[in-house]
């Protein structure tokens, strides 16, 4: 592998040679005790778990969740195991649709898992063999890359994977570590039913993972180019997971785990020393938490000589999740992250490293995701995740309680406030974002303004609807999700937001007293030149002693607008009803049944409503069937003038 030049990030100035490869040779943990699991011949772990309490020498696994999983795993049994099509692979390249074929890979990863923890439970030949058929289906897919993400139409001019030329993505990586996850539980036992097996594991994934790895540098995902985004832990994670279980010689695992702590030292260096992630709450669980995941593994590894106790800043990033909590399921959302994420979320990571690292919020946070006597955790997340969750007794244990609902919490690397009247009052909750449009999984969305009530978002940000090729590629913004004028910001005389970090926020001003929440910003530069905006001062404010929102426009210099200009609007997104709306005044009822009303001057703005018909599934399982645009269209604006909004709940 080529050495890097990097200057060492927060990893490598903590543990400076011992993270080399000549001490992980001597560190190393041999392959059969490199991951923080006891293997399935641990009855008192695995046995007991799935029967009835018993004592033991090590915890149980939890009964509630074996149970729920292998029931799943009966029911299955004797169907025939979901089979991705070539065809399903191709239409990606053909029409854009990823969904169905990543559907079926899915469905046959989940299904592995349900076996391989029966075979756990029970250790019955019957489930192991089913273990078997599901690892050699694997083994005898063509790709493990998801088809979005392959460069084999780049390279190759072809449709199909090129098996001879394997992309190493977040699919590959997952399966990578989704086989070392089952060979570490189950490897002696599938050895002495099909002899052979393991060596087909080993071969399949040095081929697709190991080397691919170790012999290209041109992954984007390496942040090679100071572009460094939730790729690099996630496929790096499953990298080290991989090689400490299933490569046996011991330089080349000793050299594979060396670089890919260099290479995740570049991710742990681009977080900021508030902790915050850029594209938002739903990402954390596929970002930061992987780089969580991945140094407790090797801390495992290594017999504790790489602690990553004290690595700035951890415990800022194990703050975020409960920091952009609205209330509820709801979180605040940026980028392409969801307002309502999925019920499936791996809590116990969360749980477990607030646990680690002394923040009791989040340990809070995580606990209240917790129904006692439900199942731990289920297969959703991937194979890793479950045995790790089921294995842990705080978490299986961990009581709910209230989440904690922090007063304020401002972050200035991404420029992102959130605010309440007071802590663990969420009646009225502002949040307004700043940065800029070339963020990961960006939206155009300076200046946006999120507006919930009892936690309940009302002013919203859409958010994403199904991948597809559009998505990622130059007509992203051609997706109404993704523009600026379904976020809640301005239209400055017929232009919406350009694209790119070059347009940003300047001259953010964050204020948080005990008598108000306030977060001011120019969004000019947000714009197109063509625009012509000489400064656009938007400030939002929370006043605490009332939960009045006050969103204030201040302009100056919009003559200066070349080429065809339109109205300027102020749009604001409602997920809910538009139960009145007249000259000067607005009254929203959102999806909870909460109602705010929006007043104004009625002679300098016109409003009028649009309906948005959702049909889009992400969408709809958060929003329902339709969002509403109100537009508050100014009239006539001078080159410099003030427009005030304000929003209150009635008594």
């Amino acid at each position: 592998m080529t050495a890097t030049t990097d200057a060492p990030g927060p990893l490598l100035r903590t543990w400076g040679a011992a993270a080399g490869p000549a001490a992980l040779r001597v560190a190393l943990r041999p392959p059969a005790d490199a991951l923080p699991l006891l293997p399935a011949a641990r009855r008192d772990v695995w046995g007991a778990g799935a029967d009835a309490a018993a004592p033991a020498a090590a915890p149980a696994a939890d009964g509630a969740t074996l149970r729920a999983v292998v029931d799943r795993a009966t029911r299955e049994r004797g169907t025939p195991w979901p089979q991705p099509t070539a065809s399903g692979f191709a239409r990606y390249a053909r029409d854009g649709d990823r969904v169905g074929y990543e559907a079926a890979v899915f469905e046959r990863q989940r299904r592995l898992t349900r076996a391989v923890v029966a075979a756990a439970v029970t250790l019955d030949d019957a489930w192991l063999d089913e273990v078997v058929d599901g690892t050699v289906g694997l083994c005898e897919q063509s790709s493990w890359c998801w088809p979005a993400h392959d460069d084999t139409r780049a390279r190759h001019g072809a449709f199909l994977p090129t098996v001879t030329d394997p992309f190493l993505d977040l699919g590959a990586g997952e399966v990578a570590a989704q086989l070392a996850w089952t060979v570490h539980l189950l490897g002696p036992e599938l050895e002495a039913r099909t002899p052979g097996l393991l060596a087909r594991v080993r071969h399949e994934v040095r081929a697709r993972v190991l080397t691919p790895y170790r012999t290209r540098r041109d992954w984007h995902w390496l942040g090679l180019d100071g572009d460094v985004h939730n790729w690099n832990p996630w496929i790096l994670g499953d990298v080290v997971t991989a090689a400490l279980v299933l490569e046996d010689d011991e330089h080349v695992r000793a050299e594979v785990v060396a670089a890919a702590l260099v290479d995740v030292d570049r991710y742990a260096a681009s977080l900021p020393a508030d902790g915050a992630v850029d594209e938002g709450f739903g990402y954390w669980w596929n970002g930061a938490a992987r780089l969580l995941e991945l140094l407790e593994v090797v801390e495992h590894a290594t017999g504790g000589a790489l602690d990553p106790a004290g690595i700035p800043p951890l415990a800022e990033v194990v703050a975020f999740p409960h920091r952009m909590h609205l209330g509820g399921p709801w979180y605040l959302n940026l980028a392409d992250g969801p307002a309502r994420p999925g019920d499936d979320l791996p809590w116990q990571v969360l749980h477990r490293w607030g646990r680690r690292l002394g923040v009791p919020e989040a340990v809070a946070h995580a606990a209240a995701h917790r129904r006692p006597g439900a199942p731990a955790a289920d297969e959703v997340p991937g194979l890793g995740r479950l045995l790790r969750a089921v294995t842990d007794p705080a978490w299986c244990g961990a009581v709910p309680g209230a989440s904690p609902l922090v007063r304020d919490v401002w972050l200035p690397s991404t420029q992102v406030l959130l605010a309440r009247p007071a802590a663990d009052d969420s009646r009225v909750v502002l949040a307004v974002k700043g940065g800029h449009n070339g963020e990961h999984h960006n939206h155009d969305d300076v200046g946006s303004v999120v507006v919930a009530l009892g936690g309940v978002p009302v002013l919203v940000d859409p958010g994403r609807p199904t991948y597809t090729a559009v998505t990622f590629g130059p007509d992203r913004y051609t997706l109404w999700p993704m523009q600026s004028g379904w976020h809640d910001v301005p239209v400055v005389r017929g232009h919406e937001q350009g694209h790119g970090a070059q347009h940003a926020a300047r001259d953010v001003r964050a204020r948080l007293d005990d008598r108000v929440a306030e977060l001011s910003l120019d969004l000019a530069a947000a714009y197109p030149p063509a625009a012509g905006v000489g400064t656009w001062r938007r400030t939002a404010r929370l006043d605490r002693a009332t939960g009045a929102v006050t969103v204030r426009e201040e302009w100056s210099d919009l003559a200066a607008a070349t080429g065809a200009a339109g109205p300027t609007r102020l749009h604001w997104v409602v997920a809910g009803e538009v139960a009145a709306l007249g000259p000067g005044r607005a009254e929203l009822v959102g999806l909870a049944g909460a109602a705010i009303v929006l007043t104004w001057d009625a002679a300098a703005a016109h409003p009028d409503v649009e309906d948005r018909p959702l049909d889009d599934p992400l969408l709809v399982d958060v929003w329902g069937d339709r969002l509403r645009r109100l537009s508050l269209t100014l009239v006539e604006p001078a080159a410099s003038g003030s427009f005030t909004l304000h929003l209150e709940v009635p008594a």
